[in-house]
């Protein structure tokens, strides 16, 4: 049974862009220059002002935008960096390649982001940043961060691939440190193949991720650090900056799915936590069920594909067996008990209610 309701499909999400897009090629096909060109300086400075921190390096992946923003703080190896349990391992890998010791912290089960409350308890001497990550499309709770990085003397790094345009008191996500942005296609501003972005008021920072990302030089062939090759693609870049263009309404949009699924889904199902400081953007709009597998595979028989973010969770990886310790059962918890339901760009309000009206049917 081919599907009545799809999860993602990019070439709809997309397709108000087509005709833009074509012109971006031809420009950039007739500019001749391919690499670190007009396209990424244009983006560069548009995703800055849109991020409010007058600051943005465009690199080649959100992972990458991690791993050179660590990188240019320069801690001393062996350090700590306080990570949500919950998160992707994305967020960890970086960590761990520079060297560094992820401690993780778990989340509020409310709202899926770490819990402010159990940052004070995890930091020891060694700590040197606390690295969150703004899940789902909500910011987290930055004003009681910022306070305890401050008393602790802590850098704030932000993962911010999934809450483009996502604010805490009126703040954007990103500007509160250091943002490490993806590009990633399903992201809410998403490109048309990998990339990233790291935002930061301080010029100096950025002028260093910009020297990292290219060899770690500033000069051509003058290689003053060990950099990368990690550069934003400068087609994407043009890309990037027609759909920024509409990203408000992309996320207005999909705020206004989420509505759907708040005043239809029955209450039985544990919804996201919604407050008035808070404006979520819904990347990725989850909910909670003790039954989740089963759930999913009604809705798949019923023509309705959804995702599971994240089926399991970082300390349970290979990847991080001996590298990640302890319990984690919230985290657990959260990643056996959450289903993403369709809330994509493209998906209408009828269809959202219909993934709700088909949940309902099934608690009966």
């Amino acid at each position: 049974m081919s599907p009545i309701i799809e999860y993602e499909n990019l070439r709809r999400t997309n397709a108000s862009l087509f005709e833009a897009y074509k012109d971006d090629l031809s420009e950039f096909l007739n500019s001749g220059w391919f690499v670190l060109g007009e396209g990424v300086a244009n983006f560069e400075q548009q995703y800055a002002k849109y991020c409010q921190t007058g600051h943005c390096a465009g690199v080649a992946s959100g992972l990458d935008a991690l791993t050179l923003a660590i990188d240019a703080c320069g801690f001393t190896k062996g350090a700590e960096v306080i990570v949500p349990s919950n998160t992707y391992i994305a967020t960890i890998m970086a960590v761990v390649r520079n060297g560094l010791i992820p401690v993780l912290v778990e989340p509020d089960i409310n709202t899926y982001n770490i819990d402010p409350s159990k940052i004070i308890t995890a930091i020891t001497a060694k700590t040197k940043a606390i690295l969150v990550v703004h899940l789902y499309g909500k910011a987290c709770d930055m004003v009681r961060i910022q306070h305890i990085a401050e008393q602790y003397k802590l850098t704030i790094i932000e993962d911010v691939a999934q809450a483009q345009g996502a604010k805490h008191q009126g703040q954007v996500a990103g500007s509160f440190g250091i943002g490490c942005h993806s590009f990633y296609p399903t992201k809410n501003l998403g490109a048309l193949g990998d990339g990233g972005a790291v935002t930061c008021r301080d010029e100096s920072f950025v002028e260093k991720i910009k020297q990292l990302r290219n060899y770690g030089s500033s000069a051509k062939y003058h290689n003053d650090v060990l950099g990368y090759n990690s550069r934003l693609d400068e087609l994407q870049a043009r890309f990037l900056s027609n759909k920024l263009n509409i990203l408000d309404e992309i996320n207005a949009h999909k705020r206004r799915l989420a509505q759907v699924y708040f005043e239809v889904l029955s209450d039985e199902y544990i919804k996201p936590q919604v407050d008035q400081d808070y404006y979520d953007v819904f990347h990725i709009f989850t909910i909670r069920h003790k039954n989740r597998d089963a759930i999913k595979e009604y809705l798949l028989k019923q023509g309705i594909r959804t995702e599971i973010h994240y089926p399991i969770s970082p300390h349970k990886q290979k990847a991080m067996q001996g590298i990640l310790q302890g319990n984690y059962p919230l985290s657990e918890e959260i990643h056996a008990t959450t289903l993403s339901l369709p809330v994509a760009f493209f998906h209408t309000e009828d269809e959202v209610q219909q993934v709700a009206e088909t949940l309902n049917r099934w608690l009966k």
